[in-house]
């Protein structure tokens, strides 16, 4: 069955009663304090009139709580959401210009689904340090959000605070504005999972997020037609890491479909996602050629921009001694495209 396993070698961190989540814990003294703070944001203003990303009224909750009752505790929210709702995962990833992966999606999915998927991977998203998920609905307006740290945020609308309220109460917790996790003090974040060779049904952070990609309809939320680093600044033509699953022609099942799967790194340069998502693909076409059977699907499943030394040694160029590095190719220019065993 596919899932994944913690690392049974991994100790979790501990202050008295509170236990820290697997992935992630500090490195210095600090005193954990659980609890929730609550405030009111008013509904976006009116230039975001009629778009699906504005929001009502609603209340903020900010959720602290030991890392053991976390999924119980989550198991009762989620089952606050409607039929149909949007998954949103985060990544802790591998672009030099992105600390988060922010995925979304765009159309509704059952929420049986998304809890299947919850409870499938549950290992990792309840202890792992390089995840965040969660779900929002329209009707009633909820957004429930468990970060990284496992922090436990809702955003809901006002007819939803008193049921909060009771399952706050429910779980011992107060009121209090400084509630404090493992964000409070330096601390440091980690995978949990292992891979064994041996055992390839367990799936490590990048095959669950490519998994609930396909599942839940997931997205790479960022603007496909601008390359900015996280400050907002402009990087221009920038290295460019992707990697394509490709699926050939031949139909039958979901395990023939897997063995006729293959994937491929290319590198190149590109001004932003959607040039760099075209190239690929369009390397991946040429890499097939006209053998037969041709492809069915190709679907970029990593997308990271690189630091120029990064692109260079990927290159076998790290070592070369040259006066100038000379002009950034053009935007679309690929450099390398080679299928992975």
């Amino acid at each position: 069955m596919i899932g994944c396993q913690i690392d049974p070698k991994l100790e979790r961190h501990q202050s008295e009663a509170f236990r820290f989540p697997l992935g992630v814990f500090p490195v210095e003294q600090m005193t954990p304090k659980p609890g929730y703070s609550l405030h009111f944001e008013p509904a976006d203003g009116d230039e975001h009139e009629g778009e699906w990303e504005a929001w009502p009224d609603r209340y903020v909750f900010d959720i602290v709580m030991s890392a053991e009752r976390v999924e119980a505790f989550c198991k009762l929210l989620l089952e606050m959401l409607p039929s149909r709702i949007y998954p949103i995962v985060d990544l802790l990833g591998q672009d030099a210009y992105r600390e988060v992966d922010p995925y979304m999606a765009y159309e509704p999915v059952p929420r049986d689904q998304f809890l299947d998927g919850i409870h499938r991977f549950r290992q990792f998203f309840y202890d792992d340090g390089m995840v965040g998920f969660g779900a929002m609905s329209e009707e009633p307006f909820l957004y429930i959000f468990v970060d990284e740290h496992k922090i436990v945020t809702v955003r809901a609308e006002p007819s939803l605070k008193d049921r909060i309220e009771r399952l706050l109460k429910a779980f011992d917790l107060e009121p209090c504005e400084d509630a404090t996790g493992a964000d409070g003090a330096s601390h440091e974040h980690r995978t949990v999972l292992v891979t064994p060779a041996d055992q390839p049904d367990l799936l490590g952070p990048d095959e669950i997020v490519e998994r609930l990609r396909d599942e839940w309809g997931l997205i790479l939320n960022v603007d496909p037609d601008g390359n900015l680093d996280e400050e907002g600044k402009p990087l221009g033509t920038t290295p460019w890491r992707l990697v394509v699953r490709v699926e050939r022609g031949g139909g039958g099942s979901e395990a023939r479909r897997r063995i006729r799967e293959r994937y491929a790194e290319v590198l190149l340069y590109a001004n932003c996602l959607r040039v760099a998502e075209e190239a690929a693909i369009s390397q991946v076409e040429k890499m097939v050629g006209a053998r037969k059977p041709g492809i069915e699907d190709a679907v970029v499943v990593v997308a990271d921009r690189l630091l120029p030394e990064a692109m260079a040694e990927l290159l076998g160029e790290a070592k070369k001694k040259t006066k100038s590095a000379g002009p950034t190719p053009v935007s679309g220019t690929v450099k390398r495209g080679q299928w992975l065993e």
